[in-house]
């Protein structure tokens, strides 16, 4: 297995900073965060804005080529793109696409839109297919692979709904990112059996954690509860579970840390993250 970050966890890191730390950490890879952000409200910096590891989508292509040599400088390889349009934002795909072609990325994730129990299902899914059925066109003809997230508030919260989604297209240019930190919110299933439903389509892995705290009594006194992000050993996600799964499936690819919990500072977290899988799955190794 190989392991990237996706930067959206590094908000506190330019570039250049971003790229020589997993370097020297041990990383293979780095998943660039692609967005036109908006800037936060007092000028802080967040995972979702003032990130700092941020590329712009509207200059993505042009500044592409100082990206890839940024990056092949570092020796880091690059296992997608994250970005951020909807399969309904046609402009926006063709222009993430155009610059994943120029920075020499196979696959970018092109999201499904947002659920949340009111409207119908089913119509909202039979027309994101619909939709997708453009965006898998366009991954051909630009020679790359679109991929859907699992993500708890969106059409496709479980690894059986991607699984579902996915077979209406070839895996060769539609694919999934598993996520079980996101499955903890919301789909939660065996993780054995959410990869082999996923198949084919099981392109990459995002890693992080998430735990239930409660958040307030209700009026019949029943106790509310909210998820939030825990650090990857310490939240609901068996991580241990998660890697026998994958070497069950044959998986040997790309894992991309996405930690947003923020009880250690951004260094020790990646540095401790890294070391914690790989003595799993070294552990792994000595005992099969």
């Amino acid at each position: 297995m190989r392991y990237a970050v996706f930067t959206v966890c590094t908000p506190d890191l330019t570039p250049v900073e971003a790229v020589t730390t997993l370097r020297d950490l041990g990383y293979d890879g780095v998943e660039w965060r692609v967005i036109d952000q908006k800037p936060s409200p007092d000028g802080s910096i967040g995972f979702w804005s003032g990130n700092r590891c941020t590329w712009p989508l509207s200059t993505f292509e042009a500044d592409a080529p100082r990206i890839r040599a940024m990056t092949e400088a570092a020796g880091l390889e690059m296992p997608g793109l994250g970005t951020y349009p909807t399969c309904d934002e046609f402009p926006k795909i063709e222009q993430a696409m155009r610059g994943a072609v120029a920075l020499g990325v196979a696959q970018l994730r092109i999201n499904v839109p947002n659920y949340d129990g009111n409207g119908s299902y089913l119509a909202l899914r039979d027309r994101s297919i619909a939709q997708y059925r453009e965006v898998a066109a366009m991954a051909r003809s630009f020679g790359l692979r679109a991929l859907v997230e699992i993500h708890h508030a969106k059409l496709l919260p479980s690894a059986s709904a991607a699984a579902s989604f996915a077979a209406n297209f070839d895996a060769r240019h539609v694919g999934v990112i598993h996520d079980a930190g996101n499955m903890v919110h919301e789909g939660h299933e065996s993780y054995r059996l959410g990869l082999e439903v996923l198949g084919p389509y099981l392109a990459l892995v995002h890693l992080k954690n998430a735990r239930w705290l409660p958040a307030e009594t209700g009026p019949d006194g029943s106790t509310r509860w909210k998820a939030d992000w825990a650090p990857l050993p310490h939240g609901i996600v068996d991580i241990s579970a998660l890697f026998i799964a994958l070497g069950q499936v044959g998986y040997d690819g790309w894992v991309c840390f996405e930690d947003f919990s923020t009880e250690q500072p951004l260094v020790d977290r990646l540095r401790d993250n890294l070391a914690y899988v790989r003595t799993i799955v070294d552990g792994m190794g000595a005992t099969s």
